[in-house]
């Protein structure tokens, strides 16, 4: 028998549909794969903020996730928000006993609207637990800004702090830097033991940008579920995110930042192994 390429991930639910669980399942579908999903978290949150979050308890959690592992064949995995010390070591536990092949990590900390979405201690233990154990992580520049302690207001440092992050243990960084002032949207891909990479794209003018991040990093974990290398699905994944937000700027989502148009051209479930 045949079987879909399956991508799990591991994040929030956002009852707008535009970000964490929503975003990712949509993304990994238009993009031909099988999506699977366990909830780190609950929010009442729309696309003007956020309005509470619920915690989902990690023994819970590691009870979806055995359940997917036990049955499916998981091809790749993304991690978005984390909100607990306890959900971090018990996702930790659960890779460590499946070793799924390929882990991407978009360590969700501020949300579009600027609520903050992680408790203090977490980050820590994110760095402890997870990111030494993940293949890429994909930080904005909000958020690397919180996990090098310091200002990212250029390509320059922005360069210097996703080498900063591999230094301290990450394996691969994409480091976003689409919230600079410039013309030229710059990110920067830094790998341990090989040449860091500035990766341009250009400027799409639109206020809808609610789940840019969730969507790439679910992007780059199902390019990576259908065979292409990290640096190919990294190029696919930004591909898809600028026709993604093209498509999806002049339309109106709610009263704050909208959603990408995650199903632009979307794929039929074309690709089995």
């Amino acid at each position: 028998m045949k079987r879909y390429p399956t991508v799990l991930t591991i994040a929030g639910s956002d009852s707008s549909g535009g970000a964490g669980i929503q975003a990712d399942l949509k993304t990994i579908a238009a993009l031909g794969a099988y999506g699977a999903s366990a909830i780190t978290a609950l929010t009442a949150q729309n696309t003007q903020g956020v309005k509470a979050i619920h915690p989902v308890p990690a023994d819970f959690l590691k009870e979806q996730l055995d359940a997917i592992f036990e049955d499916l064949i998981v091809d790749a995995v993304k991690i978005g928000m984390i909100n607990t010390v306890e959900a971090a070591v018990a996702i930790a536990e659960i890779l460590d006993r499946y070793k799924p092949e390929f882990v991407v990590f978009d360590p969700v900390m501020v949300s579009t609207s600027g609520s903050k979405l992680i408790e203090n201690e977490t980050i820590a233990v994110l760095w402890k637990e997870l990111f030494p154990r993940v293949d890429l992580i994909t930080p904005n520049l909000d958020e690397g800004q919180i996990l090098i302690s310091g200002k990212i207001d250029s390509v320059e440092l922005l360069k210097e702090a996703a080498e900063e992050m591999v230094r301290k243990g990450c394996k691969a960084v994409l480091l976003k830097g689409g919230h600079l002032v410039a013309p030229t949207l710059s990110d920067v891909f830094a790998r341990q033991n090989e040449e860091t990479l500035i990766l341009e794209s250009g400027y799409i003018a639109s206020s809808n940008l609610h789940g840019t991040g969730c969507t790439l990093s679910s992007a780059i974990a199902t390019y990576m579920a259908l065979g292409n290398s990290l640096p190919e699905a990294i190029i696919f994944a930004k591909k898809y995110i600028s026709e993604a937000i093209e498509a999806g700027k002049d339309v109106k989502t709610g009263h704050g930042p909208g959603p990408l148009n995650h199903s632009f051209s979307p794929i039929n479930m074309q690709f089995v192994l």
